[in-house]
């Protein structure tokens, strides 16, 4: 029998670790998430400075539901309310998939994705575009097989430049030729050189457009060495990788804390930016998602709520990272349905109340004071974008993490 005055002292030790490790990333956080807002102004009046939005995308994928009518409009008109009051940025989350677009060859369909973009431009929200190529067998059509090589490539070629050059400009970022560790059809009939012209043609139609790589089993470190390996490669042959993504739900019920920052710190070696693209939590390497449960006890619900926590605070924490992108927050649109924000009713769960705490609370910027005798006002504030007002007049300004510092004057 194990006496409890043995397990006392390694359960203490344990305490104090977890404890160093949670001062440790609050400490961070301030280092990397937190500028100086200076306010310029007469001595003595009131200022007044509040948070409007992040510079860090909190984002999540829209349903093709939400704007094809297929959605009933009560549950719509939830979706954009909830939507706009959780997040600041978004992801495709089928509608630019080629499989998606033009499953019979010539019939290409753009309403989807229009009408995505409309409702992002019209709520200033930057939106990813997932994806021009998917080259896992079971997601290439069965039209594209049966080409030649030689009217393969063509046929490649136009898909980028066509949907670049229509949507110049709008898309903040594409992922360019989704989970080529895993697969890909389009490099095994056209060669190893095929990503670089896919990164061409895209730039033929649009110069600007930043092209991230997508994978997963990254972050569990189950696939790490390959994707580093690849990365590698891919910037050797001068393919012009704008950033990295890294999916977020081939875990379990939890996930592997140490694991998470480890690949976050090897992968940042490429100093490019670093997003996690597909967050759900339970994951799909959990029994919610293998044998489709689609309820979770008070208990459940409650861990699901600390896994939350836990994740976005070790990647709100590291430098290399810019955003974390849920792959659904409603129950009624969300591959599964328990990882959800909210209840199909649209009820939330105790993890709609973490998440929001943690981003409307704890990160989140609001303050109240008298600018000095030196005529300053001077406050640690969160990247993103605020209201300032001093003595009832008030200006918008941005607080951009590329500067660290943004100066007021009234």
């Amino acid at each position: 029998m194990i006496k409890l005055s043995h397990l006392i002292p390694a359960m203490l030790l344990q305490l104090a670790v977890l404890s160093a490790t949670a001062q440790n990333q609050e400490k961070d956080i301030m280092k990397n998430r937190q500028g100086d807002l200076i306010v310029n102004a007469k001595p003595g009046a009131t200022v007044i400075v509040e948070q409007l939005r992040h510079e860090f995308w909190f984002g999540c994928a829209i349903s093709n539901g939400f704007v094809d009518g297929t959605m009933p409009a009560a549950d719509r008109a939830q979706y954009n309310e909830k939507f706009l009051q959780n997040f600041n940025s978004a992801v495709t989350e089928n509608a630019v998939k080629w499989l998606s677009m033009e499953r019979e060859k010539g019939k290409v369909n753009y309403a989807v994705v229009d009408s995505i973009l409309a409702w992002t431009d019209r709520n200033h929200i930057p939106l990813r575009g997932h994806n021009l190529y998917w080259g896992i067998d079971k997601f290439v059509q069965p039209w594209l097989k049966e080409m030649s090589n030689e009217e393969l490539r063509a046929t490649l070629q136009r898909r980028a430049e066509t949907v670049t050059s229509r949507y110049r400009g709008r898309f903040a970022e594409y992922d360019l030729n989704n989970e080529m560790v895993h697969g890909n059809f389009y490099e095994d009939r056209l060669g190893p050189g095929i990503t670089k012209d896919m990164a061409t043609w895209a730039h033929n139609g649009d110069p600007g457009a930043k092209l991230f790589l997508n994978d997963y089993d990254i972050t569990t470190g189950n696939k790490l060495p390959e994707y580093m390996a690849q990365i590698r490669s891919l910037l050797k042959q001068g393919v012009p990788v704008a950033g990295i993504g890294v999916q977020g739900h081939l875990h379990a019920e939890t996930f592997d804390r140490k694991e998470l920052k480890r690949s976050l710190d090897s992968l940042a070696i490429f100093k490019l930016p670093i997003r996690i693209t597909e967050f759900n939590v339970p994951g799909q390497r959990s029994r919610y998602y293998k044998e489709k449960i689609l309820t979770m006890t008070p208990e459940a619900e409650a861990e699901k709520a600390k896994e939350l926590t836990d994740f976005y605070r070790i990647c709100f924490a590291h430098p290399a990272v810019g955003g974390i992108i849920m792959w659904g927050f409603w129950e009624g649109a969300n591959w599964i349905p328990v990882s959800s924000l909210y209840h199909k009713d649209w009820s939330p769960t105790p993890a709609a109340e973490a998440y929001q705490k943690l981003l409307f609370k704890e990160w989140w910027t609001k303050e109240t004071g008298k600018v000095g005798k030196d005529g300053k006002y001077q406050v640690k504030a969160f990247y993103g974008k605020y209201r300032v007002t001093v003595n009832g007049i008030s200006q918008e300004v941005e607080l951009k993490k590329a500067d660290g510092k943004v100066q007021v004057k009234v």
